[in-house]
């Protein structure tokens, strides 16, 4: 093969996976970019990585603070991180329909579970996604709308990730499936209380009885068991974060995780390895 096919090779290649990262969708709130692998193939389903931003921030913004989509390439899933919607009123903030207590102040009646489930449903027809490991992954708003789809579409999700969010307040039957649930927060957020606490009135659990109850949904023992330390927040010395764990006695496809970050903030300060563990976790779980 002459130089000349070898580099119009490598350059349609490039084209090609150029192409590939650049797609989006349009489902009613604009263009949505769809960050897919170098590596995807038809014939091998990916898994779907949705990072859901907190209140006041963007998709955008959300992904360039957690760097989620930088390891798609290394890791083999398709990613999106989708926008809420502006406030009525007060300063617009852009938000999440989630729960009682967070966030939607003007008593909008956006339908925020429709549209994420209409992501995943065009994304499921436009490319080859491997239906038992489809992840969420969300920020304080965002993680309360992570534990929403959750719990009322717990067939369709593999595991979630919430980062500074919690679960619902009120006792609920358990939901359909099981799932794995991640659960990561700070000591010291003084924003969404890590010991729970209430937003304009609406109380909201604390991380310990989130983790609780949906290891208690996934029918495993809720005596947690400690695990590894891990580096979670750059700002604070050491293997800051406490793990743990419950695994006991689970219904296949559910487990219930806790990490606590020691004195970590409502927006910590992620270590150089936070996206790739917490990557690394959700792609571990199968439905």
């Amino acid at each position: 093969m002459n130089k000349a096919v070898i580099l119009a090779a490598a350059l349609l290649t490039s084209l090609l996976s150029a192409t590939l990262s650049a797609q989006s969708i349009n489902l009613g709130r604009g263009e949505l970019p769809v960050t897919v692998p170098a590596n995807y193939d038809e014939a091998s389903p990916a898994p779907l990585i949705m990072l859901l931003h907190g209140y006041t921030s963007s998709g955008m913004r959300n992904d360039a603070y957690m760097g989620v989509s930088d390891l798609a390439d290394d890791y083999g899933f398709i990613f999106v991180a989708p926008d809420g919607t502006l406030e009525s009123a007060g300063d617009n903030n852009r938000f999440w329909n989630a729960s009682d207590a967070c966030c939607n102040f003007y008593e909008s009646s956006v339908d925020d579970v429709a549209y994420i489930n209409s992501i995943i449903d065009a994304l499921m027809a436009d490319y080859a996604i491997d239906s038992e490991r489809v992840y969420l992954i969300g920020h304080s708003n965002g993680g309360f709308m992570s534990y929403r789809m959750a719990y009322e579409h717990s067939d369709r999700f593999t595991a979630i990730a919430s980062l500074a969010g919690a679960s619902h307040m009120e006792e609920r039957p358990a939901p359909a499936s099981p799932i794995h649930v991640l659960q990561i927060h700070g000591t010291a957020d003084g924003t969404i209380s890590y010991t729970g606490g209430d937003i304009q009135g609406t109380r909201y659990p604390s991380a310990i009885q989130t983790v609780s109850r949906w290891a208690s949904y996934n029918g495993c023992s809720t005596a947690g068991r400690g695990r590894e330390q891990r580096d979670l927040d750059a700002s604070l010395p050491g293997y800051e974060s406490g793990t743990m764990v419950f695994r006991a006695g689970c219904n296949k496809g559910g487990s219930a995780e806790l990490w606590t970050i020691s004195a970590g903030a409502h927006v910590p300060v992620l270590s150089d390895t936070f996206a790739q563990q917490v990557v690394e976790w959700l792609l571990s779980k199968r439905k």
